[in-house]
């Protein structure tokens, strides 16, 4: 079996299932294509009581039927009958569980929203399942999980009704840092410097089921010529497919993300509804949140501000990219990537790029300021008075040392340079800043680049913390 790269934390809880004296109902979730059933059998070593998979988009009769094969392919006492409903299916796993003498009882339930079928009453069949008889079995540990996170969250784990708080561990599954993305490739014999892996990250992010198609012998800018501009380039074809198998009626969903890839730096919700052209309402709410848990987006506070004018920023990757080079490009066949390099499409983009990755590796930026046991708070800023509406602080870092940290992110193929130009314009954005907000903070400006800042009379005295690309990967 392919090695199990990173996932620690989650390792250790899963792992302690095994230690448990307990009754375990537990919950993982995490958005397509991210390694969750891949980590549940590597540590497991496929040594399950029962599992079975849910299907996408068939009936109710179907998904029983998968129940009763699977059921008769893992257990001696094989059932005659398909189950009528859910209540049998799980009278039967019932008897399953009953009936073994093994010490850890692991019971796998893998895509659980897709069982979960229109008018098919699942929920109070797994309620009384559970509460009748799982929660009364010490060594019986239930695991299930699903892409779709917003079902998980919202009929799983804050279920109002009879599962509510039943749910002992509940984990969310991350895409890889940039960290585990150079052990993965490390590990499939693939030699990339961090530069080339960059690239990668800009246009895959840390998914594992996206990097499992990376081949050994090419460059970063060759693969993602072939995986998403050749005619049967697997990221050519795959944003319909995974906003719809996460999502019921995704057209909203899609539309809301369309509208964030218009603009880097974040929208506000007011201004999402008007770019998407959505209703205001409760949908538009749920719609945000379900992205969120889902971690395509994320919802940042504004510095001094309150939460409802709090901005949506676009976080996956992917998304961006598919956006702005696959979705209605004419440009097809090899070497289209390449010859876009030297393009202004290329430039803007991977400055974005860039942003994306530095805000998914907060930690690491932490660190490499030598602030990680400081408490913190990350946040945004846009300047609101008059001529200063232009200012915006993409990422500041608000410490309990009685210091805020202004990071400014700037990505560059070679060493950055600040000219005198650019140092007068960091030097007013910090000081509209200050004035703005009022603050008493001693305020550092640290420089966040791909390699290198050059030392010269612009940046002494103006950057604190120097911050390069090598940093996102600890």
């Amino acid at each position: 079996m392919e090695k199990l790269i990173g996932r620690i934390d989650e390792i250790k809880v899963l792992k302690s299932l095994l230690e448990s004296d307990k009754p375990e109902f537990v919950a993982i979730y995490g958005r397509r294509r991210i390694g969750k059933t891949f980590l549940i059998r590597s540590v497991f070593d496929n040594k399950f009581l029962f599992q079975m998979t849910g299907i996408a988009n068939v009936s109710l009769e179907q998904q029983l039927a998968n129940f009763y094969d699977s059921y008769n392919l893992q257990f001696m006492q094989r059932i005659t009958d398909e189950p009528k409903n859910w209540f049998e299916a799980f009278a039967h796993l019932r008897l399953m569980v009953e009936k073994s003498r093994i010490k850890n009882k692991i019971v796998f339930l893998d895509e659980l929203p897709w069982m979960d079928t229109p008018r098919s009453n699942f929920i109070p069949a797994l309620e009384h399942f559970w509460n009748s008889f799982g929660s009364t079995q010490p060594n019986l540990k239930l695991i299930v999980c699903g892409s779709a996170a917003s079902w998980m969250i919202n009929k799983l784990i804050n279920n109002k009704g009879g599962l509510h708080n039943r749910v002992t561990k509940r984990l969310f599954i991350k895409p890889f840092t940039l960290q585990e993305v150079e052990v993965y490739l490390k590990s499939k014999s693939i030699n990339l410097d961090r530069y080339q892996i960059l690239q990668l990250y800009f246009v895959m992010g840390g998914i594992p089921f996206y990097l499992n198609e990376i081949e050994k012998g090419l460059s970063a800018f060759q693969l993602i010529d072939k995986l998403c501009f050749s005619d049967n380039g697997f990221l050519r074809s795959e944003y319909q497919n995974l906003f719809y198998s996460l999502f019921q009626n995704a057209e909203t969903h899609l539309a809301v993300v369309e509208a964030l890839c218009t603009k880097s730096k974040g929208l506000t919700r007011d201004e999402i509804i008007k770019v998407a052209n959505i209703n205001n309402g409760g949908t538009t709410t749920k719609v945000l949140e379900e992205l969120e848990v889902s971690g395509f987006i994320k919802k940042y506070q504004p510095y001094n501000r309150k939460l409802r004018n709090s901005l949506y920023q676009l976080t996956d990757p992917y998304c961006l990219f598919y956006h702005k080079f696959i979705k209605n490009s004419k440009a097809t066949g090899e070497n289209t990537w390449i010859n876009l390099l030297d393009s202004s499409a290329y430039r803007a983009w991977s400055g974005y790029a860039f942003e994306y990755a530095c805000m998914s590796h907060i930690d690491q930026i932490e660190k490499a300021l030598g602030i990680s046991g400081i408490y913190t708070e990350i946040s945004s800023w846009r300047g609101q008075n008059g001529d200063n509406q232009g200012t915006q602080i993409d990422l500041l870092i608000d410490r309990k040392d009685n210091i805020i940290t202004i990071c400014e992110i700037k990505y560059s193929s070679d060493s950055f340079v600040i000219t005198k130009a650019y140092a007068n314009s960091l030097s007013n954005k910090i000081s509209v800043f200050k004035s703005e907000s009022k603050t008493k903070k001693l305020v550092f400006l640290a420089m966040i680049t791909t390699h290198e800042l050059k030392e010269n009379e612009y940046s002494l005295g103006l950057v604190q913390n120097t911050i390069t690309m090598d940093a996102l990967f600890s």
